[in-house]
């Protein structure tokens, strides 16, 4: 690190900030003095008092370390006024003295400090300032892309969720069009002041949210300098809880009331319990690449798949990664010679070596000397293929052998390799019905885990096909594919669910039959389906429990699944299993994941919700169903109204045709006959 922007304001001189201050200026690091009024007194700039305070203040700090700073930078989130304290009218109070002050003495001036993306803002305040001749060196924005969740999201807040896809506002197209209102009132420069990925927001979706805001630190500023649109660029604190780079780990330490973007003051915790977090090292490998880096080109930048070229000194590199769990095959996008010639990074700076062979939501550098020919094949993603990025202790390896392919998720290469010949899909064969667990459209049954021979493993493949079925699949992923990218989905996500081990698909395969699907076997007491029969049936409690603790707990999964962004869409009670802990809480794991449909952008939809619960409540009585439906419902401030009732009626219908005049009762009618006969 060599640039530092230091928050600085009334109450710093002869504290800490101050001696930490002079310690950068002995340091020699270049140093953009943040400059800002206390909440109350920004918030009372057009008092006469606090203008002579400000002026006293601007005056003293710049006589003692204007010469030892590179640029000052006044404003603060002006747009969110309830985290700066400025008014418009007051902001510009203080610009007038602080422009005044700071450009008697040479030195370069940046403002105003937008928050986010509005543009507006920079319009207004640019315009009036261009008037008064108090323009700044440098337009600053906080440029931030976190509530977007991936910092390659298209933003909603523009247009809304329906245009997102049509105006295509992403990080890149913000950052020109800062630019470009900067240009047009002859501000040579943009630099984005302040941005960060907080990590509780991360995990309000997905899990590893320390991992993940490693990863999208290194994608967010290598979006920035493909854009070529800001002269520099900040995160936002080195070390601070939530944000950080740096941090204890402890995410329920207290949190000021005042937004921290507006002036990080201080830091909690014990100094002992200290450490970096993995976005440090991500941090450091994208200032020794990007800092000073040409950027050349994009060679994807479409369909979830990013590869941008740049070259520095005398290399040329490609820093390539995914988005939203999807995985590309290096050997699919380049050639064989251009990857031996290659030295592959993780964002971490270290060799990498997990995953390879694989672009995942991870950044990955592919570095070559300048001179090397690089050659490409045509860019593509895997498709229709979903991976989680971050298993602990395990990575995936590719399977293509004899016309199948598939992926196999192991410890090692030597595990993979294991499980490849243990479990090749031409030894599995599935069993007769009675050795099955399941046997009607999919054969499920158990195999011994080849890595340890107490455990299971559960293995599904398709058997039956009816016509329009068969048809219909043609044209999808094949179903051992779909439950891998279900389960997936739900790793991701924290939803606990069978682990995957592997899936094996036959290419060219017309009878959608020779494909197979290998997960964990899981353990469980029951399903929900159990519980929720015995309540229909006059049971008050069940595993130990009443009915209203399970309602409550099994309503907190609902709708944790639900604010993860999951339609599961085969949501019955058979496909819920539940585990008893020794703390009386359950455990609840999904099973038969090739429906599910996960979500990338909120918000999630209610008709999904009620499509999930009519059928994990299709066994349980009325009354049950009502007091179940209004504690769920009460996690969104909604009722169980006439309209959410139909859809359950619907349902129950639905079902009673399929038992009656569908193919379960067509089934049952034959059996019958033939008792008869």
């Amino acid at each position: 690190i060599k640039n530092v922007r230091l928050d600085f304001s009334y109450d710093d001189f002869g504290n800490y900030t101050e001696r930490f201050l002079r310690a950068l200026i002995a340091a020699e690091f270049k140093i953009t003095l943040h400059l800002l009024p206390p909440f109350d007194a920004a918030k009372n700039m057009q008092n006469a008092t606090e203008k002579a305070r400000w002026g006293a203040f601007l005056q003293a700090v710049l006589t003692q370390y204007g010469a030892l700073i590179a640029q000052v930078e006044i404003g603060n989130t002006l747009n969110r006024k309830r985290w700066a304290g400025f008014n418009l009218e007051g902001f510009f109070i203080a610009w007038e003295i602080a422009h005044a002050e700071v450009k008697s003495r040479g030195i370069k001036l940046l403002g105003p400090n937008i928050q986010d993306f509005e543009p507006f803002y920079n319009i207004s305040i640019l315009k009036k300032l261009g008037k008064k001749n108090q323009l700044p060196d440098t337009q600053t924005d906080n440029l931030f892309a976190e509530r977007m969740s991936e910092p390659e999201r298209f933003d909603f807040r523009i247009f809304k969720y329906r245009w997102a896809q049509m105006f295509k506002y992403n990080l890149i197209k913000k950052a020109r069009l800062l630019q470009k209102i900067g240009q047009d009132f002859n501000v040579a420069h943009t630099a984005s002041s302040a941005a960060f990925w907080a990590i509780y927001r991360i995990e309000r979706i997905l899990e590893n949210g320390i991992q993940k805001q490693a990863d999208y630190l290194t994608r967010y500023f290598t979006l920035l300098a493909a854009s070529g649109a800001l002269r520099q660029a900040n995160w936002g604190a080195l070390i601070c809880h939530r944000e950080g780079l740096i941090d204890d780990a402890l995410q329920d330490a207290e949190y000021p009331n005042l937004e921290r973007i507006a002036h990080y003051k201080s830091a909690d915790g014990d100094l002992k319990n200290y450490a970096r977090y993995p976005s440090f090292a991500a941090m450091q490998t994208v200032v020794k690449w990007l800092s000073g880096a040409q950027y050349v080109g994009a060679i994807s930048r479409d369909d979830g798949l990013e590869i941008h070229h740049f070259e520095r000194h005398d290399k040329q590199f490609h820093v390539a990664w995914t988005v939203n769990g999807k995985v590309a095959f290096l050997a699919d996008l380049y050639q064989a010679t251009t990857l031996e010639g290659s030295r592959i990074l993780a964002s971490s700076g270290m060799p990498n070596n997990r995953n390879i062979g694989l672009i995942t939501e991870t950044p990955t550098y592919l570095i070559w000397d300048k001179a090397f020919q690089v050659e490409i094949k045509s860019p593509k993603l895997a498709k229709d293929l979903t991976i989680h990025a971050h298993v602990q202790n395990s990575q995936y390896f590719r399977f293509d052998e004899n016309g199948w392919q598939g992926l196999i998720l192991a410890k090692d290469a030597a595990e993979a390799a294991l499980l490849a010949k243990s479990l090749h899909p031409e030894r599995l064969l599935s069993p007769q019905k009675d050795d099955a667990l399941r046997h009607a459209r999919n054969a499920i049954w158990a195999v011994t885990d080849p890595r340890d021979n107490t455990r299971q493993l559960t293995i599904k493949q398709p058997i039956k096909m009816y016509p329009h079925k068969a048809f219909l699949d043609r044209f999808k992923p094949s179903k051992a594919k779909r439950s891998w990218n279900g389960a997936m989905e739900l790793m991701r996500r924290g939803i606990a669910t069978a682990r995957p081990t592997a899936y094996f698909e036959k290419l060219g395969d017309t009878t959608c039959k020779q494909n197979f699907y290998i997960c964990d076997f899981v353990e469980s007491d029951c399903t929900i389906g159990q519980i929720f029969s015995a309540f229909a049936q006059g049971e008050n409690e069940y595993l130990g429990l009443s009915k209203e603790e399970i309602f409550l707990q099994f309503a907190q999964f609902c709708n944790s699944l639900h604010g993860r962004l999951i339609y599961f869409r085969d949501f019955s009670g058979g496909n819920i299993l539940v585990k008893l802990a020794s703390n009386k809480k359950l455990q609840f794991s999904l099973i038969d994941t090739a429906r599910l449909k996960a979500l990338t952008m909120r918000p999630f939809p209610v008709m999904y919700r009620i499509a999930d619960l009519t059928r994990a409540c299709h066994k349980l009585d009325w009354t049950g169903r009502k007091r179940f439906m209004q504690i769920y419902l009460g996690f969104t401030s909604r009722q169980f109204t006439w309209q959410y009732q139909l859809q359950f009626h619907l349902y129950d219908f639905k079902v009673w045709l399929k038992r009656t005049i569908g193919r379960k009762g067509i089934k049952r009618l034959v059996k019958r006959l033939k008792k008869t006969n």
